[in-house]
């Protein structure tokens, strides 16, 4: 019997990357996993495994999140799990972010997890239980990024601490994971600059990049019963980077 045997879950970012990740281990531990992402065609690959839904999801929207969760709970009947995985990064430096790019960085790493919980929350109330688990970053726990990416996630982290304050006692528990450089699509282009990444593996600890792997795992314990006197918690997961 698996961990999630039974649970309905919903991650965000799903069709790809650590949130694709997410979504094969949350099936196998016994989930009805709804892989929402922005991608459709990713979303069809999504659709085939077993246990798996895809559903487009744009989070920046709220119109969206409010159809989705009412349709989540309507076709499976509850929703158990939120993972609020999905977001954007950027290379660009401070000299150059305006307005504009500012905007879009905080309404889909920003926004995006804080409308997940306004529209998921009333269900998961209704049960009187329910896991939230957010995507922040290493960046939001250290001095490093003075950019609108870093500003996100620490968007995140303040969201996160909030909200278990403020759903607690409805029974539902919010965490937060802080990844550090991970393996994944999004950060396949410092792979092309070797001696970026011979640095970045030197100054971490553990001497290696994170996985895909690692952060969901992680994700899986928190949205697990196993966890389930644990909120309002900030799990790092960047192999020794930031206790230095």
């Amino acid at each position: 019997m698996g961990k999630l045997e039974g649970k309905v879950a919903i991650i965000t970012g799903g069709a790809s990357g650590i949130g694709e990740c997410m979504v094969d281990l949350f099936a196998q531990e016994g989930a009805i996993v709804i892989a929402a992402d922005i991608n459709e065609t990713a979303l069809e690959t999504a659709s085939q495994k077993q246990n798996v839904y895809g559903m487009k999801l744009n989070v920046a929207s709220d119109e969206n999140w409010e159809a989705l969760a009412k349709v989540v709970s309507e076709r499976f009947g509850k929703i158990d799990i939120l993972v609020n995985n999905a977001g954007i990064s950027s290379e660009k430096p401070f000299e150059e972010i305006n307005a504009q790019d500012w905007e879009k960085m905080l309404s889909i790493n920003g926004f995006g997890p804080f409308a997940g919980m306004k529209h998921v929350t009333p269900y998961m109330a209704a049960q009187q239980k329910g896991s939230i688990v957010n995507i922040s970053s290493y960046t939001a726990m250290i001095g490093q990024g003075f950019n609108h990416y870093s500003a996100s996630k620490g968007a995140v982290r303040a969201l996160s601490k909030a909200a278990a304050t403020t759903f607690g006692r409805q029974g539902i528990r919010v965490n937060a994971l802080f990844p550090g450089i991970i393996e994944t699509p999004m950060t396949q282009s410092l792979s092309t600059s070797k001696e970026l990444l011979g640095r970045l593996i030197q100054a971490t600890p553990l001497q290696r990049l994170g996985q895909a792997m690692d952060i969901a795992k992680a994700a899986l314990f928190l949205a697990s019963d196993d966890s389930s006197y644990i909120t309002g918690s900030e799990l790092v997961i960047d192999g020794g980077y930031s206790a230095q």
